[in-house]
């Protein structure tokens, strides 16, 4: 793998990492706006029920009424047919079917009494619960708008991300391409890392066989880690002067022990000494 080669898919690497940042910003705002809205919209649903019942009751309540009115007909009926009749045995059963109409008449009278009351108070309820959404709407909408607009800037500048790493990606070879995109469709995180300075992964720091490392160290063909499948890159100058600077400050603090451990040895020599002397 060439430096140049190198070079570009970290680039590329780094292109797709901003743009899953990006991404989950705008999975965080859309969050932030479904906890925004979540009192209004339970609101709005308690509405809607509310609403359906009062419609459900009016049905039913017209329903009602219209049986009212037809058995008060028919008892009228009822009643100038008992006028007309002829023999006891009409009369009793005319009579009889005049009582029934009548029970019956009372029961729908008094449920449309009943639905009467159930829609007055369901009505109230209704209006109760529209102001109270009203108000929760108001003190949403501002807010909802604002996480709308950052929401709509974070999209802009992912469709920009996009842009650049499907231009970028353009000018890496076809056959290193494939091998990344394959890599993280694979559900890797990471498609390249660094080799370490003794020879490990720098994704899972397992240690690669001698020859492998002495392959991407001369810039060979493009090499993957045997246990975690990454490729792995020669270092670059960047990332030497970064793991220069640790392995100085760890020679550092070994320079410190070994002189304090001198230092500690010379002491211990005086003291001996003196006791001989003694």
């Amino acid at each position: 793998m060439t430096d140049q080669t190198r070079h570009s898919l970290k680039e590329l690497q780094g292109l797709d990492e901003e743009i899953e940042a990006a991404r989950r910003r705008v999975s965080e705002i859309d969050e932030r706006i479904a906890d925004v809205e979540e009192p209004a919209l339970a609101l709005e649903s308690e509405v809607g029920t509310t609403r359906n019942r009062l419609q459900e009751l009016k049905v039913e309540e017209r329903r009602t009424e219209l049986a009212a009115k037809e058995k008060a007909a028919r008892i009228e009926r009822l009643d100038e047919r008992l006028k007309g009749v002829r023999n006891v045995r009409e009369e009793a059963a005319v009579s009889a079917e005049l009582e029934m109409v009548r029970r019956s008449l009372e029961s729908d009278e008094q449920e449309a009494y009943s639905l009467i009351d159930q829609v007055r108070k369901i009505g109230l309820q209704l209006e109760e619960q529209e102001s109270a959404l009203a108000q929760a709407q108001a003190e949403v909408d501002p807010r909802r708008e604002e996480l709308e607009r950052e929401k709509a800037a974070q999209q802009e500048a992912l469709a920009d991300l996009r842009r650049s790493r499907d231009e970028f990606a353009a000018t890496v070879p076809e056959r290193e391409i494939r091998m990344y995109e394959g890599i993280r469709r694979g559900g890797q995180r990471q498609a390249v890392a660094t080799l370490t300075a003794d020879g490990a992964c720098g994704y899972c720091f397992s240690v690669l066989p001698l020859q492998l490392q002495n392959e991407i160290r001369h810039g060979a063909d493009l090499i993957r880690c045997e246990a975690c499948g990454v490729i792995v890159a020669q270092p670059s100058p960047e990332d030497e002067d970064e793991s220069g600077g640790d392995d100085a400050d760890a020679a550092a603090v070994a320079a410190g022990e070994t002189s304090d451990d001198v230092a500690a040895a010379e002491a211990n020599d005086e003291v001996v000494e003196g006791a001989s002397e003694a």
